[in-house]
């Protein structure tokens, strides 16, 4: 059963997201991926609820108003720290992002890379499916190849999603 905590965190995270889209053809509420990375998590045996409600909150302080101090406030320094190392820096250029995001994620925490592992397989499950609205067919590719290279350095961590993300991967001749 969820806890009250996880529930103030899909309510927060859902007010937060409100106004959001996925850019998929059907506009799909975005907060619709929060609550995939969560269950892909729980589904992969993940029980730590400071790493569910993280997974919640894990684009809030990137892509809504909110601070990481505001995260910490409400949710405590756990679910925080979580939250800020799964969180891009927007200050920087989106190619510095995603080049960071393939070298840090190796010396992220097991629980960061159990966030980023489920991120990703949500992510890859939508662009297997369809290519997002103003996205080239090349785009798409190249983010299947950038994702494998992030995965890549996050091995070790969960096999019932790196499986899942292997199955995904070798579909697109990528192993």
């Amino acid at each position: 059963m969820a806890s009250v905590d996880f529930m103030k965190a899909l309510q927060f995270a859902a007010y937060k997201h409100s106004k959001q889209r996925r850019k998929d053809p059907d506009s799909t509420p975005y907060v619709n991926h929060l609550i995939n990375v969560a269950t892909i998590l729980a589904e992969a045996g993940i029980k730590d609820e400071g790493v569910l409600i993280a997974a919640i909150l894990h684009d809030v302080v990137e892509d809504t108003d909110t601070t990481i101090q505001e995260v910490e406030q409400l949710f405590g320094t756990d679910v925080s720290s979580l939250v800020l190392e799964v969180t891009d820096d927007k200050s920087l250029e989106k190619s510095e992002r995603k080049r960071l995001q393939i070298v840090n994620a190796r010396n992220t925490t097991k629980r960061a890379k159990l966030i980023k592992l489920a991120d990703k397989l949500d992510n890859l499950r939508d662009l297997r499916k369809t290519t997002p609205c103003g996205w080239t067919e090349e785009r798409r590719d190249q983010y299947f190849e950038w994702a494998k290279l992030v995965v890549d350095n996050l091995r070790g961590t969960n096999a019932i999603m790196e499986e899942k993300l292997d199955q995904i991967f070798a579909e697109r001749s990528l192993v």
